[in-house]
């Protein structure tokens, strides 16, 4: 059978910017017969994600993420539906998932691999399961629980940013439903704050390529911060850790500022923001879903009763 699928043409270096060329689409060719325990799949979804940009190093920085091999397939978390199976637990028509999806248009793919998925539980739209009810919607909800401290009725302000991303815009409104009282994102377009503040329920958002960031973050955060959802880190992250209080928390889920970078992870503070950090006791420690396996399912399912329930907004 002939599919198309993505490889890994080029690296870009561990310093260099991603362009197109790095990639390659060619046709290629699958077996015609499924052997036992496995199933033939037509994708249907891709998810593509910050992490990947280390995956096209050679070296990844980490020991839990393999990098692509050039001319290789890509792959990442996907969904497909299955079109023919020898697989005891799937049936054709099924919709599955996996995080190690081949970008390719067909593919044949053990059946023990694959997670099986109901629709339902997220009012049919299937692309939900690798977004807010997926990797991206556990990393804000594990994170905000597990790194973020918030109490109900504590009056904490959250401040997010990347917040207009698939995760930061889960997170902000995640804060608010696990407690946080007020709730500020920073994003890079008009059009985007208004989305958070209007479609999203953030108190209010930050254009960061406009004015002063820090200047904002005071008049829109007196109190000070106590919870901040790091997506970005660099510059904007600095400026919020200047603002935030004592004993507060980062939530450090990513930091794409410097992706294209070679730094390691997490990157070091400038010496004067460190200096805050320590002095006000500041937590500030990375986290993995994948060390939170055990409470996944719990999650996920609070997800999508958060989304059936129109309380968990999702573009």
């Amino acid at each position: 059978m002939i599919i198309q699928r993505v490889v890994l043409n080029s690296r870009p270096g561990k310093n260099g910017v991603p362009v197109a060329e790095n990639f390659r689409l060619e046709q290629s060719t699958i077996a015609d017969t499924v052997q036992a325990g496995q199933v033939r799949v037509k994708t249907l979804y891709l998810s593509v994600d910050p992490y990947m940009r280390c995956r096209m190093n050679e070296d990844t920085g980490s020991d839990y993420l393999q990098p692509w091999q050039l001319s290789e397939v890509a792959d990442g978390g996907g969904i497909g539906v299955v079109e023919e199976s020898k697989h005891q637990n799937l049936s054709k028509g099924d919709f599955v998932t996996s995080f190690t999806w081949p970008w390719q248009t067909v593919a044949i793919l053990n059946g023990d691999s694959l997670q099986k998925l109901l629709p339902q539980l997220v009012n049919g739209r299937l692309s939900y399961f690798l977004g807010a009810a997926g990797i991206t919607g556990l990393t804000a909800l594990l994170g905000i629980r597990e790194k973020g401290h918030v109490a109900a009725g504590a009056n904490q302000t959250m401040v997010v940013s990347g917040a207009a991303g698939a995760c930061g815009s889960l997170a902000g409104q995640i804060g608010r439903l696990e407690g946080c009282s007020r709730v500020v994102g920073i994003a890079g377009t008009d059009e985007k704050c208004s989305i958070l503040v209007q479609e999203m329920g953030f108190d209010a958002a930050i254009n960061y390529k406009k004015g002063d960031v820090a200047k904002q973050l005071r008049e829109l955060c007196p109190g000070g911060v106590d919870v901040y959802f790091d997506n970005v880190g660099g510059d904007i992250s600095d400026a919020v850790i200047s603002q935030m209080n004592q004993n507060s928390h980062i939530i450090l889920c990513g930091q794409i500022s410097q992706y294209n970078k070679d730094v390691p992870y997490p990157p070091p503070l400038p010496a004067d923001i460190e200096k805050i950090q320590k002095e006000r006791n500041i937590t500030r420690e990375r986290f993995l879903v994948l060390n939170y396996m055990d409470k996944q399912e719990a999650c996920v399912l609070q997800l999508c009763q958060w989304i059936q329930e129109g309380k968990l907004k999702v573009r």
